[in-house]
């Protein structure tokens, strides 16, 4: 007899990327054998409880069960098991490298020891990574054994950067989401796809599928941009392209003195010098300039006193605007530059070199500007200031300080035009005033630049604010009050014929009017035409349907073992239709083990029905039928004779029905009946399998098709066409 030891083995994780038995968001689902450790709660292991809260302080704020802040300790202290534990130390480590989650559960199985656990996480690589570290953790934690803790978190840091969303796009995403509109992500990178088939938009960070690549390259042409604005009546400041450095210092003279310096096609401020008056800081600028632009023209333009500012414009609205603010360092006699810049600017917890810092941390030894700014002061980054010398660090610049409120509106007025101009639905307008509470005109100020993919983070963390609603402003513009971005969705689960009732249902769809798409057992297709051959009730084949932009409606079959090993593969449908409980005999390696769990599994169909939706139940199994309470939408049950107890009892409620009776489809809603088509009128193969019709008919109604359209998508359908590609 092998003696179990007291260990953590996870003996699969498995990524459920849709709505599944545990939440309508992805999750990791972890299959662990606890061992002899099903023997050994959190309250008979000495030090366990100070160990993990001394490493993981955080925890505190984990409610579990209880429902309140400390509830997941209090049952540390009471006893709970390590696969419960774990499940809370997974959350808290993503919760340190920056991806916030809160969701867990675990349970246990059938087979002694082991637990099922599932925890939420944002991006999959990341979640696997803090399972695997969890799980070292926790096992420290029970042997009394060290952990670096400090650079575990680093690693999952790191991969968090490399992996999940940017936090510009992030917001936008975030803001999709409390609006109700789904999201995919199409790359690893900010790639994103907000809403399905038909009704999708596009985001790569602030682009949008609304963003011309003419706009574009007129926003890089900086001349052409400033062109233009001037042609339009735009405030913008004299200028004009050089190419070489003696040419750029007689433009500087003719000009006047002071001017700006950057390159023709730069962006994000690289390459731009400030308010030069020597013949050799313009001589340097130029180099500079010619060095960070892709061309080696240079442009020189008249120096505008003030302020710099960005002004965020998304569609036609000034959505935010931040002012720029000089960095200086003063000197104490000891420390050079570089050390000074650490001490008083890269402090500030907003420097930083990951995408979640809304300032850049600066190396003075490294950027090419602030070396040009500290030669114009006759330094350099190992030079010592004494004491009580400032220093000129960087001229203008990080725009980090809101000041939305104070802006103009004829300030307002001209930045949205501006970027009307140009072309650009998303646009930073980078301006120069004193003030920029009055007009441009009366300060003397000028739009400097018109940026495309402007940034974000700094208005989302500003310093001196909460920050501004941008994603919610993007999401706005892209999609009108009352646009979800969704389109018409049906799911198909159970073992009953599932794949030809999804079919029928995609015809019955598409006679209607609409594109549509079907993914199931018998192949992927788009109207009538098969286009891949082979199973597709997957999640990889539902999602070729969900980001095709020429789909209006689409219908997915699925089954228990999908719904185990994927999730649904999308987040919500407005009919969802449940045939059957039947197969758990083939689930044991999924630790199901008796028809009741089927329903857990099963109700996921149920449970993504939108609230304007309608579940489509087997009014034949009552197994499905107790599922019509789990339904926030409406229900339709279907069935051979309509004295089927669920039948009688719905009809007598007013709600909506289909049976046969005499051979005739029948939709009756309370005491009203119609009487569809006669199953002779049908196809022999279709009139043998009246119950597939029934609920086929039944999501049409649904779907609020009319009935003789019903009627003729079942007389012409053709379950017998071959791949056509």
């Amino acid at each position: 007899m092998t003696t179990k030891k007291k260990d953590i083995c996870i003996l699969s994780a498995t990524h459920l990327r849709g709505p599944n038995i545990w939440t309508y968001r992805p999750v990791i689902e972890a299959v662990l054998d606890i061992g002899a450790l099903e023997e050994f709660p959190s309250n008979k292991i000495p030090g366990l409880y100070e160990r993990l809260t001394t490493w993981l302080p955080g925890i505190i704020e984990h409610r579990c069960g209880v429902g309140e802040r400390g509830g997941f300790l209090e049952r540390l202290r009471e006893g709970t098991w390590a696969g419960h534990i774990l499940e809370h130390v997974v959350l808290e480590l993503q919760n340190l490298a920056g991806m916030r989650t809160g969701f867990g559960q675990t349970r246990s199985t059938h087979v002694e020891g082991v637990y099922k656990m599932a925890f939420r996480t944002r991006e999959e690589q990341v979640g696997r990574a803090a399972l695997q570290v969890g799980r070292d953790l926790l096992m420290a934690a029970i042997e009394d054994l060290p952990f670096d803790l400090e650079a575990k978190v680093a690693e999952l840091r790191d991969l968090v950067d490399d992996r999940c969303l940017g936090p510009s796009t992030a917001s936008i995403v975030d803001a999709a989401t409390d609006r109700r509109i789904p999201s995919i992500r199409l790359t690893e990178g900010n790639l994103v796809q907000l809403g399905h088939g038909a009704a999708q938009r596009r985001i790569w960070t602030a682009e949008t599928d609304r963003t011309g690549a003419i706009a574009e390259s007129i926003a890089s042409d900086k001349d052409l941009t400033k062109s233009l604005l001037s042609a339009c009546g735009v405030p913008v400041p004299e200028g004009c392209i050089v190419r070489s450095a003696a040419e750029a210092w007689e433009e500087a003279q003719d000009i006047g003195l002071p001017v700006v310096i950057k390159p023709y096609d730069g962006n994000h401020g690289r390459g731009v010098s400030l308010n030069l008056m020597t013949e050799a800081d313009v001589i340097a600028a130029y180099e500079l300039a010619a060095r960070k632009g892709d061309s080696k023209s240079v442009i020189v333009e008249r120096f505008i006193t003030g302020d710099e500012h960005r002004v965020l414009v998304v569609g036609n609205k000034v959505v935010a605007v931040g002012k720029g603010e000089s960095l200086w360092v003063t000197g104490d006699g000891k420390s050079n530059v570089t050390e000074l810049v650490d001490a008083q600017i890269n402090i500030d917890p907003r420097r930083g070199t990951t995408e979640d810092c809304p300032l850049n941390a600066l190396d003075p030894a490294a950027g090419a500007e602030i070396i040009l700014e500290l030669k114009r002061q006759g330094m350099d980054a190992n030079s010592i200031p004494l004491k009580d010398q400032r220093v000129l660090i960087q001229p203008n610049g990080n725009v980090g300080l809101d000041v939305t409120e104070q802006i103009h509106p004829d300030t307002a007025a001209a930045a949205t035009l501006a970027a009307r101009i140009i072309g650009l639905d998303i646009a930073g307008v980078d301006l120069v005033t004193e003030d920029i509470s009055k007009p441009l005109s009366k300060e003397g100020g000028a739009i400097i630049e018109v940026n495309a993919s402007p940034g974000l983070l700094a208005h989302i963390k500003p310093a001196n604010g909460p920050g501004r609603p941008v994603g919610k402003a993007i999401i706005d513009h892209l999609f009108a009050e009352g646009e979800t971005g969704r389109i018409s969705i049906v799911g198909v689960a159970g073992t009953k014929g599932c794949s030809l009732i999804s079919r029928l249902i995609g015809a019955l769809i598409n006679i209607s009017g609409k594109e549509t798409g079907v993914a199931c057992a018998t192949g992927l297709f788009l109207n009538k035409r098969k286009v891949t051959d082979g199973d597709c009730a997957n999640w990889e084949a539902g999602q070729r349907l969900l980001i095709n932009r020429s789909v209006q409606a689409a219908v997915f079959e699925t089954n228990a073992k999908a719904i185990l090993t994927d999730g649904l593969a999308y987040d919500k449908c407005a009919v969802g239709v449940v045939t059957d409980l039947h197969g758990h005999e083939e689930l044991a390696p999924h630790y199901i083990d008796s028809p009741e769990q089927m329903r857990k599994i099963m109700r996921t169909q149920v449970d993504v029905i939108l609230p304007d939706g309608v579940a489509v139940l087997n009014a034949a199994e009552e197994a499905v039928v107790d599922l019509a309470e789990l339904c926030d939408g409406k229900v339709i049950f279907y069935g051979l004779d309509p004295l089927l107890e669920a039948i009688v009892n719905h009809r007598a409620l007013g709600e909506r029905v289909v049976f046969l009776r005499d051979a005739h489809i029948v939709l009756a809603e309370g005491d009203n009946e119609a009487a569809l088509l006669p199953l002779s009128s049908l196809k022999p193969a279709k009139a043998a399998q009246p119950e597939i019709v029934l609920a086929a008919v039944a999501a049409g109604w649904a779907l609020n098709i009319a009935p003789e359209l019903i009627a003729a998508g079942l007389r012409s359908f053709d379950s017998s066409q071959k791949a056509t590609y």
